[in-house]
């Protein structure tokens, strides 16, 4: 097994091995990191392949559910891919992972199978009590790879879904969230299709997520994505939220990362000493 995300490692021994100089950047790499420490004990690693955000994200909020989300509840999940099929015949173009050249009826049938396998993994984990055994439950998930890339194809989809929906949402003259204007207002994803052929199909290619697809996936899941960003510390921006203004009753998850590229997971979370 290539290992998706490994094991926990003491977060300042973890900073030592990784930032051994003096330069300005490692100072503030060590900073950034003993500032997380306050907070979280360890890291766990997660692997970079163009698709850590999507996987440091669904681990964390896998890890930590106690409920199936409401939006994964719905009795329609399963028809969204022929749904969105039978309105846009560009999803045609979806690229799923690694094959090309696809029938129409196997692309709708395909998703099909990878949103009802997340919405069966997040029912049987969430359903499991004891923490502990549900993050048994989440490691043994994530050595499966041909499960664990299902996943990440289901939740590019939802995107999708979601990317379609604010959309059309700013085109009826009803609010959307600023992000959504940042996301269609880049050269290369004025429209949900170009969002899909030049970034959508490239998560997990060619490319990762960029910030403003840290919103569309928060927005998608429903969960605000804390992220700090040890590059970014002792500015405002070292504890970024995805959203800015998350909804109160969303859970939060939260990642690690040097560079808005990799991320990574802080893990146990340090008791507040009282003084």
């Amino acid at each position: 097994h290539k290992v998706s995300v490994a094991a926990e490692m003491d977060i300042m021994e973890y900073c030592i091995k990784e930032w051994r100089g003096n330069t300005p950047v490692a100072k503030r790499m060590k900073k950034g990191y003993e500032a997380v420490s306050q907070k979280f004990a360890f890291i766990r690693r997660v692997r970079g392949d163009n698709y850590c955000a999507l996987r440091a994200t669904l681990f964390q909020a896998l890890s930590q559910a106690t409920q199936l989300p409401s939006w994964l509840q719905s009795e329609d999940l399963a028809m969204l891919p022929e749904k969105l099929l039978s309105k846009y015949d560009w999803i045609k173009q979806w690229q799923l992972k690694q094959k090309q050249g696809r029938k129409t009826g196997e692309i709708s049938d395909e998703i099909k199978e990878y949103l009802i396998l997340l919405k069966k993994k997040w029912k049987n984990i969430s359903e499991i009590k004891a923490a502990n055994e549900r993050q048994e439950a989440c490691d043994e998930l994530f050595k499966n790879e041909e499960e664990e890339y299902s996943l990440y194809e289901a939740l590019k989809f939802l995107m999708l879904n979601t990317a379609i929906e604010l959309y059309n949402d700013d085109r009826n003259g009803r609010r959307v969230p600023v992000f959504s204007w940042l996301l269609f207002a880049r050269d290369t994803s004025s429209n949900p299709c170009q969002l899909m052929h030049n970034h959508l199909n490239q998560i997990g290619h060619s490319g990762g997520l960029e910030q403003v697809e840290m919103f569309l996936l928060a927005y998608t899941l429903r969960y605000t994505i804390q992220v700090y960003r040890l590059y970014k510390y002792s500015t405002d921006e070292f504890i970024t939220l995805y959203p800015n203004d998350p909804k109160e009753d969303w859970p939060v998850v939260t990642l690690i990362t040097e560079d808005d590229r990799h991320y990574n997971i802080p893990v146990g979370m340090c008791q507040e000493t009282v003084l």
